[in-house]
């Protein structure tokens, strides 16, 4: 049976590959290296013309508009605990945040916030994370996973708050692998995209929000 489900895959590639102009069910040594070579390039598909802008925190902040997400600006990271609170008295949320460690020493105490330091659980209603990076082209947020950001503290909870820094916003989704390649080499072991909050349609093509992940999310720019 395995020899029949083997001869059948190879008579469907070489059909495929004869339909191509070439020959066998297999690639040879320099087609192989050819693909390398094209994937080591890093090549770049063509980009709509609004791919690009002159203010890329505009098309953001448009972009969040058109997907779902809020968003306010603070001007330090230090005002950073007054917008969270202000967020969660504006949405009747719990004044408890789950928050990345890079968060834990900010003056939480002044804005009336409790803050746990660890990654989210399943009764956690707000999750607080950073973002490696930020694409105008889509209102997007790239998160990366690693043990001092763990991902579960964006998918988890209800309401997940973000703060990104304007200073690596980049246009395209594009440029945002470029600037993962630059500055980490390889791409963590989850690599993943918010664009706005969680949806699905799948039902009688009805709009169903926070289906898979959070039913808010708001984004805190800081410079």
């Amino acid at each position: 049976m395995a020899g029949e489900a083997v001869s059948a895959r190879e008579a469907i590639l070489t059909r495929i590959r004869a339909a191509q102009g070439r020959q066998g069910a297999e690639p040879d040594a320099t087609q192989l290296e050819r693909v390398r070579a094209t994937i080591a390039r890093h090549e770049a598909g063509p980009l709509p013309g609004n791919a690009r802008n002159a203010d890329p925190v505009a098309k953001f902040r448009a972009e969040c508009d058109r997907v779902g997400t809020t968003h306010a600006e603070v001007g330090s990271i230090d005002a950073v605990p007054a917008e969270v609170a202000r967020y969660l008295r504006a949405n009747n949320l719990e004044a408890r945040v789950a928050a990345w460690h890079e968060f834990a020493e900010l003056d939480w105490t002044a804005a009336g916030v409790a803050v746990d330091d660890r990654p989210a659980n399943p009764n956690d209603r707000t999750g607080l994370t950073g973002c490696f990076c930020t694409i105008a082209e889509t209102g997007t947020l790239l998160l990366l996973s690693s043990p001092a950001t763990p991902k579960v503290t964006a998918l988890l909870p209800e309401t997940h708050l973000c703060v990104a820094s304007k200073s690596r916003l980049v246009n395209t989704m594009e440029d945002s692998f470029a600037l993962l390649r630059r500055e980490r080499g390889e791409p963590p072991r989850a690599t993943f995209f918010v664009s706005g909050p969680s949806r699905t349609a799948d039902i009688e093509q009805t709009i169903v929000i926070g289906a898979h992940g959070p039913y808010r999310v708001h984004v805190i720019l800081i410079p």
